[in-house]
């Protein structure tokens, strides 16, 4: 694989997590969830913006309407780009113990919304995961969440295949990656099934994105990498960083063959001044991803 690289090179998240490539304004979203803030990342000019965030924010997805949805701690929120402002949209998970986690749009622009036990603490210090409290939900334009999964401990990874009648998703904390055929009209999840478990890889599988080839990449949290699955479960390339949270990814550039690598300083009070974690990595691959839709509408 090609060699990564740093952008911006000052920046480090204490807990970086869910890139989205908006194809439309050919800039990155991602968020660092214990520093509360949302970022837009613009490689023409090296710029971000942030917009700092009342409570823990878990993801951002803009929105057809020309805004975003934010997820706070304890559900799915607009937010006005010109003045900041959050106003709540839906609360999908009533359960006062959960947080919000992953979040991806489905090729329908529908919103999902991974929670799970609350696992970050008022000072930002880690939480053991108490409970498999987690639920995936599917949030349609007007706010109606349906529940798609239950019974998960930590929710990571939305993806569909090529041709959208597959879906992925994970939980880290069981190290296990599943896939369900995927009905697009119901939504409706069926045939449930593993994709990949346990020791294939160094770490647990965090968030990931889908290529064109319809093959998976996997953020390994603890692991130091990512990894591709084939569609058959096989392992066919490695991306090393010298991070040891890799957390999730996402194709960008106008040929969206630019992967996009957040991760994480979480829980390492000991590393040096130097230290890389945290950083938002950045790589030239040969195959692009699959474009990344906006939400329907916030309106």
């Amino acid at each position: 694989m090609a060699g990564y690289e740093i952008v911006p090179r000052s920046e480090r998240d204490q807990l970086g997590e869910t890139p989205f490539w908006d194809g439309a304004t050919q800039k990155l979203w991602w968020c660092d969830i214990v520093g509360k803030t949302v970022k837009r990342f613009d490689p023409s000019s090296g710029r971000i913006e942030r917009w700092p965030m009342p409570k823990y924010v878990s993801g951002v997805i803009p929105s057809e309407d020309g805004h975003a949805l934010v997820m706070l701690v304890d559900g799915v929120y607009r937010l006005d780009l010109e003045s900041g402002a959050t106003t709540e949209f839906t609360r999908p998970d009533t359960d006062p113990r959960n947080r919000s986690n992953e979040v991806r749009t489905d090729p329908q622009g529908r919103l999902w919304l991974g929670t799970m036990f609350n696992n970050i603490g008022p000072g930002g210090e880690d939480v053991p995961v108490a409970a498999d409290n987690g639920s995936v939900f599917c949030i349609a334009p007007d706010g109606f969440a349906k529940r798609m999964l239950s019974g998960i401990n930590i929710t990571n990874t939305f993806c569909w295949s090529p041709d959208g009648l597959s879906f992925y998703t994970n939980d880290t904390k069981r190290r296990v990656i599943w896939v369900f055929d995927y009905d697009p009209d119901g939504p409706a999840l069926h045939n449930q099934q593993v994709f990949a478990e346990g020791d294939v890889a160094p770490g647990n599988p965090d968030g990931g994105a889908m290529d064109e080839e319809g093959c998976l990449w996997s953020a390994r949290w603890g692991g130091s990498r990512f990894v591709r699955f084939t569609p058959a479960g096989k392992i066919d390339r490695e991306i090393e960083l010298p991070a040891k949270q890799p957390s999730s990814c996402a194709f960008g550039g106008a040929d969206r063959k630019t992967l996009y690598m957040t991760s994480a300083r979480q829980g390492q009070d000991d590393l040096p001044p130097d230290a890389l974690d945290g950083s938002l990595f950045v790589t030239r691959v040969d195959v692009a991803g699959l474009p990344m839709p906006r939400f329907a509408s916030a309106g």
